[in-house]
């Protein structure tokens, strides 16, 4: 199985300095990398085995992937705070080493680096590489720039729909509302309506009530004014009357006399 690789060009500055500037062009795998670095002028080349990434890491108790990974971030992008170096090791050699925090401690990696029996073709390769990348760079921003515009374009669609879908929603509440205050108005007036004709119609039956009972009370104080004429005769008359009729009926004595 063929392992997958990847790419870095850095543009590094040593001690901070533009006159000491390389460029690092590397190639990394799971267990090896290749570096190939150039300075303009002359050019070095540095593969790492992955035998010789085997002993380092095992000098530093780490797996060989975890080595690569920091040697590629180191070498990938310049990390601030980082002392990078490139000094010569003998035969026109290169030796390039950087430094780096791990559990309180600065530790020191440095990896010795061949001069290429062919500097113009390995700075060639690494300005191909370097072109070539910027041509990327560049079709991805323009094809992110266009897909902005279009986003930004649809997004405005989108607020343009949504402030009119909110005025319509706006205008369809104030309708439906009027509606309603009209209907509860009409329902109200009804109400009162026929709140007037209930009131009216207990007047009304109050009204015939009170007539009602005015005649029963009439009637019946008529009633107790004729019994009460009978009652209030005057006794005096009623036995005056009696004796009298008792006298007109009792016989005579004195005609009987006269006949014996």
């Amino acid at each position: 199985m063929e392992e997958t690789k990847r790419h870095t060009c850095l543009k590094l500055d040593i001690n901070g300095k533009e006159e000491e500037t390389i460029f690092v062009k590397g190639t990394w795998f799971d267990t090896h990398f290749n570096l190939s670095i150039s300075d303009a002028s002359t050019a070095w080349y540095c593969n790492a085995s992955e035998e010789e990434l085997k002993q380092r890491a095992a000098q530093w108790d780490q797996p060989v992937s975890e080595y690569v990974k920091l040697s590629e971030r180191y070498l990938g992008f310049q990390q601030p705070g980082s002392v990078y170096a490139f000094a010569d090791a003998g035969d026109g050699h290169k030796r390039l080493s950087w430094t780096f925090e791990k559990g309180g401690m600065t530790l020191y990696w440095r990896w010795k680096c061949m001069q290429s029996s062919d500097s113009k073709k390995t700075t060639a390769e690494i300005l191909h590489f370097l072109m070539d990348a910027n041509i990327r760079l560049s079709e991805e921003v323009v094809i992110k720039t266009e897909l902005f515009e279009k986003t930004k374009v649809e997004a405005e669609k989108c607020l343009a729909q949504s402030e009119r879908i909110a005025n319509e929603r706006v205008e369809f509440e104030a309708e439906i509302y009027s509606k309603f205050l009209g209907v509860l108005n009409s329902k109200k007036a009804k109400l009162r309506e026929l709140r007037d004709q209930l009131s009216k119609q207990d007047n009304t039956d109050k009204h015939l009530q009170e007539e009602e009972d005015a005649e029963k009370t009439e009637s019946f104080d008529e009633e107790s004014d004729y019994d009460k004429s009978d009652e209030d005769e005057d006794p005096q008359m009623c036995i005056t009357s009696s004796s009298k009729d008792v006298v007109a009926n009792k016989p005579s004595r004195r005609r009987g006399s006269k006949l014996s």
